[in-house]
């Protein structure tokens, strides 16, 4: 497909005037370009569903989920596993974001990155690829060479594979297990998918890991109980979750989180009554679902 057929690429008619327009009514502009990015993600729920599914599949059985893209696309997917640890506890080495040109690319543009495809491979051997992960390519186009060399890749090795692209009928959503095809329409400025495009793909991003995590007993009703208190901000933020759930105090809170460095076994521990390895016990025994490990606690106390 030619460039300027692609959507991304077309011109939009609603800003060919944006050069002429005031500062306030640019920003009108393009918040009413902005707003038809919910409503075109949401045509994609289901799609971004059973990715997500093949997703917790990959994590709960020892696998990882990889971000691939070039430019915004990567810089997207980078952004979206270096938030993951902090936020959920993950291990930095489960979700991992790979932007073609490498850690250079994250700052600056990289000429040719995006259409090595050579390195590509490499870099996924560089990652040991295994049949175990799932691979997500991201690209407005759906034709990132980098991108689709990666996936192809991923592929050849049985890899599951998912993209998130922003064009119809890509060579990247007809490669893909998972497509995600999520459709904006022209950009504002013509061909600057950092706009639309990138903010679709960045709150699938955020479907994907949130959904993923939650179905992995990383939230406990609308919280974040795998938050790791690495600063101060975050410290009380995990004090705040165990005063919340368990109803103690801080100064019980704050004991009981110094003494099991986590939220979770914390908050199993102030809530069943049990103590040190019988905590991580029972947690391990249910995968570290708290609500599971509760009902089954009860249940052995009715017993």
């Amino acid at each position: 497909m030619d460039l300027d057929r692609l959507m991304t690429e077309q011109r939009n008619p609603l800003t060919s005037t944006i050069d002429e327009l005031s500062t306030f009514d640019i920003m009108t502009r393009i918040n009413a370009e902005d707003a038809c990015v919910a409503a075109a993600v949401n045509d994609s729920l289901y799609k971004i569903s059973t990715l997500v599914d093949a997703v917790v599949a990959a994590l709960a059985s020892g696998g990882r989920l990889i971000y691939v893209g070039a430019g915004t696309s990567g810089r997207l997917g980078v952004l979206d596993a270096s938030e993951c640890p902090p936020t959920f506890g993950t291990d930095p080495r489960q979700i991992v974001g790979v932007i073609a040109g490498g850690e250079p690319a994250l700052r600056l543009s990289v000429e040719g990155a995006e259409d090595d495809v050579e390195q590509a491979i490499r870099d996924m051997q560089a990652l040991d690829l295994s049949a175990g992960d799932v691979v997500v390519g991201i690209a407005a186009s759906g034709r990132t060479p980098y991108t689709l060399s990666a996936m192809r890749y991923a592929c050849a090795i049985d890899a599951k594979v998912g993209c998130i692209v922003n064009t119809p009928g890509s060579v990247m959503a007809e490669t893909a297990h998972y497509p995600i095809v999520v459709l904006c329409g022209p950009e504002v400025i013509t061909g600057s998918t950092r706009l639309k495009a990138g903010t679709a793909q960045k709150l699938v991003l955020n479907m994907i890991t949130t959904a993923s995590m939650v179905r992995l007993g990383k939230v406990y009703e609308n919280l974040m109980i795998d938050v790791v208190p690495s600063n101060t901000k975050l410290t009380e933020r995990a004090v705040s979750i165990i005063r919340e759930i368990t109803d103690a105090n801080e100064a019980t809170a704050r004991r009981a989180l110094a003494n099991y460095r986590s939220v979770k076994a914390a908050i199993f521990a102030l809530l069943t009554g049990l103590e040190d390895d019988a905590v991580h016990a029972f947690l391990a025994d249910h995968n570290g679902h708290v609500k599971h490990a509760l009902r089954a606690f009860e249940s052995s106390q009715r017993a």
